[in-house]
């Protein structure tokens, strides 16, 4: 809804004035130098603990991948060199992406003898990430980062022996696995950097001129959203280009390489379900410094197994002028995809209403498709009333197509006939996509004789089946279901029963009722389980013991109430080992993340179990059970909007009245000493710690790590805001406690990676915000992690951000005056 702006916009312009003076004035503040320091022991020791093994299972349901996480990085590690180019951000020793997470310690399990296979054959601290099988589920490859590339092993699952197939030259900045599997499983195509490229280049420290960018002539609207890491001048072109570039290689189980095709900045490459084929998007100039690369012009084409050019499919454009809106998209062909179930057939889809959902349109998106030998004109395919959200092919008489529309929140998924496109689609499921009670779940997958994930279906083709959450007012509860294509009808043969949170993994054999499960309990690590559905009898797969014994006995309850307006609120209290009330009201430390909602009924929903294990991470507020603190956390933090009305229209009411809400429980249970809690978050969720210390007395101190605080920063959307500041100006001031810092009066701890790349998120955000809370008082402390993005990765990081808090948490909070 567009807003006048009137005098609003003049009060704007003022504070803008009276702050940039502000900024100026403050810039010869003192500073504290202070080297890493460390929280209380009991902290070091659940951070420094592993949390449990991830898992993974093999295309043919026989084998189990078991991966365990390994320690915190060192603040040495995460300083090695980096470059930010085109909304990526690389190492340019490795020719790989900086920020990524690797793992040491890989082991495979038979799930049917129940034994462990470990990999052998690997150097000492491998750094493993990139894990993939092969479609026939019998070896697994990866990728180990060394100190000069990225070099492609294989695993076999038989005997766990690794092998080495590449040297260090894969090139993998581009976001995704730089390799992929042939579907015959003993070939693998991967991007390697150019042999004999030289060295990088080098800036001319004297410019020959100035950086101009020109919006002339045939002007164009490119309503923008704020990115990070974007090109800035010519020789940013330069980097990207160089360490961009790649050659497409394909190697078989032995080593022996060879290239395909041309090089190029190849963003992605894909082999056709039979292996015939190579579908390949390549990046081309002009480069923009507006957006990042993956809106960049680029050429799709399928090449043949020896890179010769069968078909040009199409010339995107460049991508600045996209409209706003997030269902928004740009002209021309989009989304191009393989059909999983066929050998060689491509799929694609089109906007018909321009790419604008401000247009009116019957239809939003059509699909297209060529078959091979893609000699003949593409051919029409089902017409879509709303956005384009992906296919789950199945057979030649089933897929699903999955569409959306966000203004309404909407959702539908039709069934059409791949072999027969002409044929009209059917309505499956056309819902409300925030309504979490009826959210049908996922169609269950299997692989098909290509290695491409399909439709799981019965021998006659009848049914397909669901697995999902399970959402409802008693919490997640897990399902699993058969739906008849018959009736449109689903029958539910198995659901998560309390005291346990169970949840489907993968269907191991649905003729014989056996599915894979993960189970676990408040006080119950997770483990795999073989289920029968029929019988309910129960195989007990994995092993993993607690992680964290030292927290075996705290109390987690959950907790449901009301806001003073009747929405349903939930949120996990968990309190100290051997808490009783008699011992007195406990400090408390709040933890959430707001969200939208259309629906007031759909913001009152149950979004979490009662039954799930406790987690923990390096940033959880889970840690100051340890100090003494209850703890309230992922507490609901609805705004709602409903018809017309934006959620944020009223954004800053809606926080207060969910936290008076859950500060009135507390009292109410006779736990919490309401004049001792601290609220926090992490990203928006700091940006709703700030607005809550600057519209409300109800905290006694404030946690805001990596958030947002001034929204004109932001002005062409933000989070689930849609609209632009000019539409909204009204709306923009008032979130933005930027604005607002006169009317912080309780402390505020504001953390922050000094190279957050995130969205919006921009470190400035917080230098700024504590500018204007120093300059009115206000009791703040600023940290700027060295390194550090948006989330942290450096023990040395991680260590002292939690030595801040709980300093802070002692002075303003436990031991408040």
């Amino acid at each position: 809804m567009k807003q006048k702006s009137g005098s609003n916009y003049a009060v704007f312009k003022t504070l803008l004035v009276c702050f940039t003076f502000l900024v100026f004035a403050l810039m010869g503040t003192a500073q504290e130098e202070l080297t890493y320091q460390m929280p209380p022991k009991e902290i070091v020791r659940l951070v420094d603990t592993p949390g449990n093994p991830f898992v993974g299972v093999s295309p043919d349901i026989k084998t189990l991948m078991i991966i365990e996480r390994p320690g915190l990085e060192s603040i040495k590690e995460v300083s090695q060199p980096e470059l930010k180019l085109a909304g990526f951000r690389l190492n340019p020793r490795t020719n790989g992406p900086s920020r990524t997470y690797h793992f040491n310690k890989i082991k495979f399990k038979d799930l049917k003898k129940m034994k462990d296979v470990p990999i052998t054959g690997l150097p000492e601290d491998p750094q493993i990430s990139n894990m993939n099988w092969s479609p026939d589920g019998q070896k697994m490859a990866f990728t180990l980062t060394r100190s000069g590339g990225i070099e492609l092993w294989l695993a076999y699952v038989k005997d766990g022996r690794a092998v080495k197939l590449t040297g260090p030259v894969l090139n993998g900045i581009m976001y995704g696995r730089p390799y992929m599997w042939v579907s015959d499983s003993k070939h693998i195509l991967f991007k390697s950097v150019l042999k004999d490229r030289g060295d990088s280049p080098t800036k001319d420290p004297v410019p020959k001129g100035p950086i101009v960018q020109s919006n002339e002539g045939k002007v164009k609207k490119a309503p923008v959203r704020t990115y990070q890491d974007l090109l800035k001048d010519k020789h940013d072109e330069a980097l990207f280009t160089f360490y961009a570039t790649a050659q497409l290689m394909v190697t078989d189980l032995e080593g022996k390489a060879k290239p395909i095709g041309r090089p190029g900045i190849i963003q992605s490459f894909s082999p056709s379900p039979n292996g015939s084929y190579i579908l390949v998007q390549m990046i081309k100039p002009p480069f923009s410094y507006l957006v990042p690369y993956y809106r960049f012009p680029h050429v799709v084409e399928i090449w043949d197994n020896e890179g010769n050019v069968v078909k040009k499919i199409a010339d995107i454009p460049l991508s600045e002028d996209i409209p706003k809106g997030f269902n928004a998209t740009r002209k021309g062909p989009r989304s191009f995809t393989w059909r999983g179930d066929a050998a060689a057939v491509l799929y694609w889809t089109e906007a018909q209403d321009e790419g604008d959902p401000a247009k009116k349109a019957e239809t939003r998106d059509k699909l297209y498709f060529l078959e091979a030998p893609f000699t003949g004109k593409p051919k029409e395919g089902p017409s879509l009333k709303y956005r384009f959200g992906g296919i789950r092919w199945g057979t030649g008489n089933i897929a699903m197509i999955n569409q959306y529309w966000w203004k309404i929140r909407k959702e539908r998924t039709v069934l059409f006939q791949p072999d027969f496109p002409d044929r009209p689609t059917t309505v499956i499921f056309d819902r409300s996509f925030e309504d979490r009670y009826t959210d049908p779940g996922d169609f269950v997958v299997k692989p098909n004789r290509f290695g491409k994930y399909v439709l799981l279906t019965d021998k006659k083709q009848r049914y397909l089946y669901l697995k999902g959450s399970g959402a409802s007012p008693e919490g997640n509860r897990p399902f699993i279901d058969r739906f008849d294509l018959k009736t449109k009808k689903s029958f539910r043969l198995w659901r998560s029963q309390a005291p346990y949170y169970e949840s489907v993994i993968s269907v191991i054999d649905i003729d014989k009722h056996k599915v894979l499960t993960s189970r676990e309990g408040k006080k119950i690590q997770p483990n795999c389980y073989i289920r029968n559905l029929k019988t309910g009898k129960l195989k007990q797969v994995t092993h993993f013991p607690h992680p964290y014994p030292q927290l075996k006995d705290v109390e987690k309850q959950f907790i449901k109430y009301k806001r003073a307006d009747g929405i349903e609120l939930t949120g996990d209290l968990y309190l100290p080992p051997g808490y009783k009330k008699v011992d007195g009201l406990l400090p408390v430390l709040v933890w959430a993340y707001p969200r939208e909602y259309k629906s007031k009924y759909a913001a009152g929903q149950v979004t979490d179990s009662p039954y799930r294990f406790i987690y923990l991470y390096y940033g959880s507020p889970i840690l100051w059970l340890t100090q003494g603190y209850a703890v309230f956390d992922d507490i609901s933090m609805p705004v709602v909007g409903e018809g017309d009305v934006e959620p944020n229209d009223t954004y800053v009411e809606q926080l207060v009245a969910n936290a008076k809400a859950a500060i009135d429980k507390l009292e109410e249970m006779g736990i919490g000493d309401r004049k001792r809690v601290a609220i926090g978050g992490h990203s928006y969720g700091a940006f709703m710690t700030a607005n809550l210390l600057a519209h409300s007395r109800l905290f006694a101190a404030g946690i805001a790590r990596s958030g947002a605080y001034n929204r004109s920063l932001t002005p062409f959307g933000f989070q689930a805001e849609e609209r632009t500041l000019w539409e909204a100006i009204d709306t923009y001031i008032k979130m933005s406690p930027f604005m607002h810092a006169h009317k912080v009066k309780d402390p505020i701890l504001l953390i922050h990676g000094e190279m957050d790349n995130n969205s919006g998120t921009f470190p400035i955000q917080s230098k700024r915000f504590y500018h204007a809370l120093k300059g009115h008082g206000a009791t703040a402390r600023l940290v700027m992690l060295p390194f550090e993005s948006h989330g942290y990765r450096a023990r040395e990081s991680i260590m002292h951000m939690l030595w801040e808090t709980y300093n802070w948490l002692e002075k303003y909070v436990k031991n408040r005056k």
